[in-house]
Parts: structure tokens; C-alpha cells; sequence
């Protein structure tokens, strides 16, 4: 089955990709062990870590608190996520002069598929290497990457994450399997510790027992149809892609420790739930839930949803939220919450719902003024216009944070 699969994929993967953004941005920090997150929180985690500091064990993960025992040197940096984005822009520009870009599969990785003129084994290494030097001399020359090459999208990952950093790995199809043999089952994208366990009962627990099974024993093992997709994968076939639509938008932000009094945690979720309304209207979508959620300090968690008219207006969804903090605000008593998320859930387009005759009237004028205020921060600045009291201090620096899977638009960060 190998044999007869040509090369269809190119994967790039920026190595440690906000840490290298800074020492590309503050040569002073080249050379040295870098952290991006709250260095003041010891219960933190590490957003990313700098090669030199994943020489000490430091991970994407852990507790601040960990990462500074085991480098005591180990020099804390606050996250420029605006600046990530515009790094991110650059690259995929850069990319996109050597080959068009596919996917976009997050900040730091992009997949662009070969075309026959460009898959040969030499060609498809001469195109990697002239991409890793375009960036190096384009955008940066901090920012190294680890490319792979192979048949399937999904191999073509696993290869990229083979020879970091700044590595160029390619599987042809004639090496395969038996280069896949010496991966763990974990070393899989999209094989977590839980599925891991899950496959170690049906006596899967190597790579090759993997490959060895059919498409359908593998999906049974997952118990859907990811796991027969994924099979085919790694056997350098990749299905047709099944769209995709997200269905709810949400933030959370881990409070220090000295703002985890109630007032503090209802101006965060406030000004979460208008950060996450914000995108919903420049998704040109509605919401019918608001949840709210909260993770104590001792480590449980409460959350609660309103269901609510569909809106992308802010004042009905701060009133929702206004209702559900009442519901935490009984659970609290002297506990104190560590983290405090909003999501706004059941998300569809704008014009697939038709407008409710009983909505109240004085409601009618609300969303042109939630659009208007969007539209003035955008211009002026975050903050220019604000709907209730503004926070002091660390509350007010929430900003727009980066998930790896998604990339913000440019207007988020005037939220």
C-alpha cells in the first residue's frame, strides 16, 4: 500500500514560536533560557519555553512555580500576542511566495500540498530548504523551522516533529512503515493519554500493532470515524476533509491571587463575556446560551448555562450573565475562584434565524449600539467605549490572548 503513494504533502512547524519571536524582537534574550507566562503566579503555567529552557525540562504546561526550580536563570517574558500575529502574517506571506499554503493549521504550522511538478523527492527538499531560508532571511533569523515530507498530511506532521529544531525530515512512501516503528503511540497527533489507555486495552500498544489493524477495528477503537480517518492517514491516504463549524465562542482568564475577590471575578467575567460578544458580532453570528464557569482554588469546578433569545447584542448577554453570577455567587462563601471563563454557545449565522415578534422593544436599538461601540474601539482603541466600570490594575490587561488553534483577527485586540 506504501509503495504506490507519491509525496503530496510539505508540513512547516516555527520551533518554539512565541519564545523565538521574542528573542527575535530583544536580541539581548538570544542565547538565553526564555519563558513566556506570569512569572509573579508560581501557579501559572509556561505558555512557551525557549530551546535553551526546554534544555532544563521546562514545557509548554507547566506550573511557573516548577519551570523556576529547575532554572533558577530562567528569564520570564509577557506574552506580545499582537506582535505573534504579525510575525504569523509575515511567515504565511513569505510561504506563499515559495508555494500556496493549504492550510492554515494553527500559529506556528501551516500544510501545503505538492503539486506533480514538485513532489519528487530532490525537488520537494530543495522546496523545504528555500522556505526555511526565505523566513530566516525575510522575517527573521530567530525563527527556525522543522519541515516534513510525506504522502498523507498527517504523516507529513508526525515527520515535521522528527528532527527538531530546524529540521527537514521526508518519509517516502517506500520507507514506510518501518519509520514509523520507532514512534510511541503518543507521538501520534490526535493519540492523547486517555485514547492511548483506551488502545492498550484492546491490546494495541505499539505503532506497528496500530498499522496492523483495518480501518475498522481502528475506528471501533475510537469509537468513531477518527479512527478509521486516521488509520487511512498513516497509511498515506488522506479522506475528503468534513467541514467544520464551530459552535461556540468563549474566554477564561486565571486570576492572580491577590484579585480573586468577588467584585474582581465579576468585572473579569464581564469583561470576558464583551470580549466573546465582540467576535460573535464580527462573525456576523447569533448565540442562544450563556454559560458561566468557574475552577476554584481547592480544585473544583462549577458552571451554569441561560438559555436566552438569540442575539449578538452585549446588553441581553450581560444581563444572562448578570443572572448567572447571582447562581455562583450562592456557591462561593469563602471560597475563592482561580479561573473564571464565558462562553456563548448554540452559534449560527446572523440571517439563518428569523427575528422573534415578542423581543421587547426597548431592546430594539441595542444592536446598532453594540456595533457602534465595536466600531469606535476598533478605530480609537480598546477601552474608548465600555459598557460599566473598567477595572484597575492586572484585570484591565486581559487583552486578546492566542489559542495554538486559532489565530485572532487583527480587531480583537482593540476588544
Amino acid at each position: 500500500m506504501f509503495g504506490t503513494r507519491p509525496l503530496r504533502w510539505l508540513y512547516l512547524d516555527l520551533n518554539s514560536y512565541f519564545a523565538s519571536v521574542e528573542q527575535q524582537l530583544r536580541p539581548e534574550l538570544r542565547g538565553n533560557a526564555i519563558a513566556i507566562g506570569p512569572e509573579a503566579v508560581n501557579s501559572g503555567t509556561i505558555i512557551a519555553a525557549s530551546y535553551e529552557a526546554k534544555a532544563f525540562g521546562i514545557r509548554t504546561g507547566m506550573k511557573v512555580g516548577e519551570a523556576k526550580r529547575r532554572c533558577p536563570a530562567l528569564i520570564f517574558v509577557g506574552g506580545r500576542h499582537k506582535r505573534y500575529v504579525e510575525f504569523h502574517e509575515a511567515i504565511v506571506a513569505e510561504v506563499w511566495r515559495h508555494i500556496p499554503v493549504t492550510a492554515v493549521c494553527s500559529i506556528d504550522e501551516v500544510a501545503c500540498r505538492l503539486l506533480d511538478n514538485e513532489n519528487g523527492a530532490e525537488q520537494a527538499m530543495a522546496l523545504a530548504r528555500r522556505i526555511k531560508a526565505g523566513i530566516r532571511a525575510n522575517v527573521g533569523e530567530c525563527l527556525t523551522s522543522s519541515v516534513g515530507i510525506a504522502p498523507s498530511r498527517l504523516l507529513a506532521k508526525i515527520a515535521s516533529d522528527m528532527q527538531k529544531p530546524d529540521g527537514l525530515t521526508l518519509l517516502a512512501a517506500e520507507d514506510l512503515p518501518q519509520r514509523l516503528h520507532g514512534l510511541k503511540l503518543g507521538d501520534i497527533p490526535g493519540i492523547g493519554a486517555r485514547m492511548e489507555s483506551r488502545l492498550n486495552d484492546r491490546g494495541i500498544t505499539s505503532i506497528a500493532q496500530l498499522l496492523a489493524e483495518g480501518p475498522q477495528r481502528t475506528g471501533s477503537a475510537w469509537g468513531s470515524v477518527v479512527g478509521s480517518r486516521m488509520w487511512w492517514a498513516l497509511h498515506g491516504t488522506d479522506l475528503p476533509e468534513r467541514p467544520q463549524q464551530s459552535h461556540s465562542i468563549g474566554h477564561s482568564h486565571v486570576l492572580a491571587p491577590q484579585a480573586r475577590d468577588p467584585e474582581t471575578v465579576r468585572l473579569t467575567a464581564r469583561r470576558l463575556l464583551l470580549k466573546a460578544a465582540s467576535r460573535l458580532r464580527q462573525a456576523d453570528c447569533i448565540a442562544a446560551h450563556v454559560t458561566l464557569g468557574a475552577r476554584f482554588e481547592a480544585g473544583d469546578n462549577w458552571h451554569a448555562t441561560k438559555r436566552i433569545l438569540a442575539t449578538d447584542d452585549s446588553f441581553p448577554l450581560l444581563e444572562a450573565l448578570a443572572d448567572l453570577w447571582l447562581q455562583l455567587e450562592v456557591r462561593l462563601n469563602s471560597r475563592r475562584v482561580r479561573t473564571i471563563s464565558v462562553t456563548l454557545d448554540d452559534i449560527q449565522p446572523s440571517r439563518s434565524v428569523q427575528p422573534s415578534l415578542f423581543d421587547r422593544p426597548t431592546r430594539r436599538g441595542t444592536p446598532a449600539l453594540s456595533h457602534a461601540m465595536d466600531h469606535l474601539n476598533t478605530r480609537f482603541g480598546r477601552d474608548t467605549v465600555t459598557l460599566g466600570p473598567t477595572a484597575e490594575g492586572r484585570l484591565n490587561l486581559i487583552g486578546t490572548k492566542i489559542a495554538f488553534g486559532r489565530i485572532p483577527e487583527a480587531a480583537e485586540f482593540q476588544e
